[in-house]
């Protein structure tokens, strides 16, 4: 009996995406249906059950007003038909392409709303979702903290399959912006058609906001229904970051021209610093 070929490269789901956004969309390459049979295949062991009547949150930067006859305006929760995708004019999201929505939600409330990205005093409704029937899920969180690259050689099929599928847990969790070239979104948008086609329900995918906190996209968006909606007023934002990578220094040159040049600082020392003596 032949066994199903394993992945080509650690680098597949990089050899895929760089095909779909530059290159070819529609019509793949044999190297790319060959990618997705793999991942389809190796997904198998990463099935997971929604139960029916588990509840979600589903948040959107919007709100509805109301007249109070002694106060004037006062804001409550974005109706119904506010928190679900419309037909038809659904944008480019993670998992869906223009036009065809998916019913985006997260496993918290925190999760939901730190996913819209709000600013300071913006209004956000959060909708309690129940799901409505058993969904089938593609689990494409990695819990590894950390992603795998082979430098050297190609590693194992069972270390290939680890890394691809870390790949693409980091391509789904990475925070999509607005003014984002759409191209970027094709890969996750391919793969996640794929696994709808082999009868999967929806992805569970990790977050990049907060710590441990999990997405949900259902590919039908009448799997669940709204039950209550809430409202929530941004009182701040917390940010924390720390340095990625060496900076580089612009160096001018006799003629005028200008060149990068790069080390190994890590730090920027203060011009009346540098000279300190120790005490």
């Amino acid at each position: 009996m032949t066994e199903n070929p394993p992945f080509a490269s650690w680098r597949s789901y990089w050899t895929f995406a760089r095909e779909v956004s530059h290159e070819r969309r529609y019509l793949l390459s044999t190297e790319s249906r060959a990618f997705l049979d793999a991942l389809l295949r190796t997904s198998e062991k990463r099935q997971s059950k929604l139960p029916a009547g588990h509840r979600l949150c589903r948040a959107q930067v919007a709100h509805a007003e109301y007249d109070d006859p002694h106060i004037g305006p006062l804001p409550r929760p974005a109706l119904p038909e506010r928190m679900v995708p419309l037909p038809y004019s659904a944008s480019d999201g993670r998992a869906n392409p223009r036009g065809i929505p998916c019913l985006y939600m997260a496993d918290n409330r925190h999760t939901a709303i730190a996913e819209v990205r709000p600013w300071i005093g913006s209004l956000v409704s959060v909708a309690i979702m129940r799901t409505l029937r058993d969904q089938r899920l593609v689990d494409v969180r990695d819990d590894s903290g950390r992603t795998r690259i082979y430098l050297e050689e190609e590693p194992s099929p069972a270390d290939r399959e680890a890394s691809v599928w870390c790949h693409v847990a980091r391509a789904f969790r990475e925070p999509v912006l607005r003014e984002d070239n759409r191209a970027d979104y094709a890969p996750t948008q391919i793969i996640a058609e794929a696994f709808k086609s082999h009868g999967y329900d929806g992805i569970a995918y990790g977050s990049a906001f907060g710590e441990g906190g999990t997405n949900i996209v259902l590919f039908d968006t009448g799997a669940a229904e709204l039950e209550a909606c809430e409202l929530h007023e941004i009182k701040n934002v917390t940010l924390t970051h720390d340095e990625a990578e060496s900076p580089y220094f612009v160096e001018k040159k006799e003629d005028g021209s200008r060149s990068l040049v790069r080390n190994t600082i890590t730090a920027v020392i203060p011009a009346s610093k540098r000279g300190a003596k120790k005490a």
